[in-house]
C-alpha cells in the first residue's frame, strides 16, 4: 500500500536519523545538525518532529538511548543504532532509491 504524504515525511525523517547514527551515538541536537550540514542547510529539522521520531524509533527497537554528557558538559540522551535499526536502514534506503528514481523519471520526462 502506498504511503500518504505524512507517512512519507515521517519515513524520510526516520531514515535520515538512522543514517546519522551509522557511525557514532549522537544526542538530538547533534543529529539535527548532522542532517542539516549534510543537506547544505536545505533541511531544517523541527525539534518536536525530531524527538517524536527518536521516541518512535526507540519504541520500535531501531535505536537505543543512554544518558551521557555532551561536549559542553550538559546531560544529554545519546542515541545509537541497533542491529534492527541497521536492517531497517538498509530496507528504507532501498525503498527510498526506488521511490526517488520513480519521481525523478516522471519529473525528467518530456
Amino acid at each position: 500500500m502506498p504511503r500518504d504524504s505524512d507517512d512519507l515525511r515521517r519515513g524520510t525523517l526516520d531514515v535520515l536519523i538512522l543514517k546519522a547514527l551509522v557511525w557514532d551515538p549522537m544526542h538530538g541536537y547533534a543529529i539535527a545538525k548532522w542532517i542539516g550540514d549534510r543537506a547544505g542547510g536545505e533541511l531544517t529539522i523541527v525539534d518536536a518532529a525530531l524527538y517524536k521520531a527518536l521516541h518512535r524509533l526507540e519504541s520500535d527497537g531501531a535505536i537505543r538511548a543512554e544518558w551521557g554528557l555532551s561536549e559542553n558538559n550538559r546531560r544529554a540522551k545519546y542515541y545509537s543504532l541497533t542491529a534492527r535499526g541497521r536492517q531497517t536502514l538498509r530496507a528504507e534506503l532501498t525503498a527510498w532509491r526506488k521511490y526517488s528514481g520513480a519521481v525523478n523519471a516522471v519529473l525528467e520526462s518530456n
